[in-house]
């Protein structure tokens, strides 16, 4: 019997190298060298803000966070005509995603419809079509030279150059609106950040119901989905059925994976800053690695459904890695040991944590 033959979205992926060392060759020589020369362009947008509080925090979330950056531009790491667009794009709406979070972090204000309107900046920067605000309108500081204005203007002018943008857009909509809700109801007042969290949870756990509510809001909060559904709108032949496993596949258990990493690693920086942190709800640390440990094998079994599962293995495999050997790690015993349980079993997440701890984030950082 004749095999079916492979689509042009699944053609091209299947391009994409199948081995840690081949993706990184990519990555090294194409990928990070432009996504420094795009952050450096930003940089000196940022440098020329008039407001002194704006400029700190636009300069600050780029010197501190690039490597938010660096990493989701590994979905550009396919060759292509489209890489440069795509590498523009992601640094430009993960930029805007940084500013943001830096913004409302160190906000002299509380208010929810101030942190709503500055992340429409991030709905608008998604739809080509949709006009800009004034997103400061309720913040205290609201002279920046037009910095966020520009960062949406070129996001909306890489996503017209992807031409299946129209199929992905309602499911990045999706994510993007998820995202933009947790930014608001994670920065407001403490005393009722968690009741409003809880809320919205109640209206949103039918989409996930394997989850526990502070799983599914780590989900919200990853951009890694939007980035996928940005390479594959680069793809003429990307049809809906496409577009939907895609979504499936990431969300929610691979971003949710990201997300709960990154706060791992993080849970004694915020316990001394006074933070939320999802990982501080479970009722201790056993339940709290047996969940990740559980999300982590959902993700890797996601991602078997859509073309170049070995791609998105090296992904999952690249978060572990690159999270678990974080300096950070070292000084807390408990995610040492949590560090040891998530990798056990998986040659793919040492190879990458291997390589990472030896050379990849000196030059990350460089």
């Amino acid at each position: 019997m004749e095999a079916p033959s492979l689509s042009n979205h699944e053609q091209r992926l299947n391009q994409v190298p199948r081995n840690p060392l081949s993706l990184m060759g990519r990555v090294y020589k194409h990928i990070l060298p432009e996504v420094r020369a795009e952050l450096s362009g930003w940089r000196k947008l940022a440098a020329e803000i008039p407001d002194p509080e704006l400029r700190m925090q636009a300069l600050a979330s780029i010197n501190t966070k690039q490597f938010h950056c660096q990493g989701g531009a590994v979905y550009a790491a396919i060759h292509q005509p489209e890489r440069s667009v795509l590498i523009r794009l992601i640094v430009s709406y993960q930029t805007i995603s940084d500013y943001l979070d830096n913004l409302c972090d160190r906000s002299t204000s509380m208010d929810p419809a101030d942190f709503k309107l500055l992340h429409q900046s991030m709905l608008d920067a998604i739809d080509p079509r949709a006009e800009q605000q004034n997103y400061y309108a309720l913040h205290q500081e609201v002279d920046d030279g037009g910095y966020l204005y520009k960062l949406v203007e070129t996001c909306q002018s890489c996503i017209v150059m992807l031409p299946a943008y129209s199929v992905v857009q309602p499911y990045i909509s999706d994510l993007a609106c998820l995202y933009t809700d947790l930014q608001v109801y994670k920065h407001i007042d403490p005393e009722r950040r968690e009741v409003e969290l809880l809320n919205w949870w109640s209206k949103q756990k039918h989409r996930a119901p394997q989850l526990e509510w502070q799983e599914f809001a780590a989900a919200t909060g990853s951009t890694l989905a939007i980035f996928m559904l940005f390479l594959a709108a680069s793809n003429v032949g990307l049809s809906d059925n496409d577009a939907a496993s895609i979504h499936k596949a990431y969300f929610p258990h691979l971003c949710c994976l990201h997300i709960l990493l990154d706060y791992l690693i993080d849970q004694e920086e915020d316990r001394l800053g006074g933070d939320l942190n999802f990982c501080n709800y479970y009722s201790d640390s056993e339940t709290m690695l047996r969940r990740i440990i559980m999300i982590a094998d959902s993700a890797r079994n996601d991602v078997k459904l859509i073309p170049a599962t070995p791609f998105h293995r090296m992904i999952i495999e690249g978060l572990l890695a690159i999270y678990l050997s974080d300096p950070k790690v070292s000084v807390q015993q408990e995610v040492v040991s949590a560090s040891k349980r998530l990798m056990k079993g998986s040659p793919l997440s040492r190879i990458f944590f291997f390589m990472n701890s030896q050379w990849i984030r000196k030059y990350l950082y460089k």
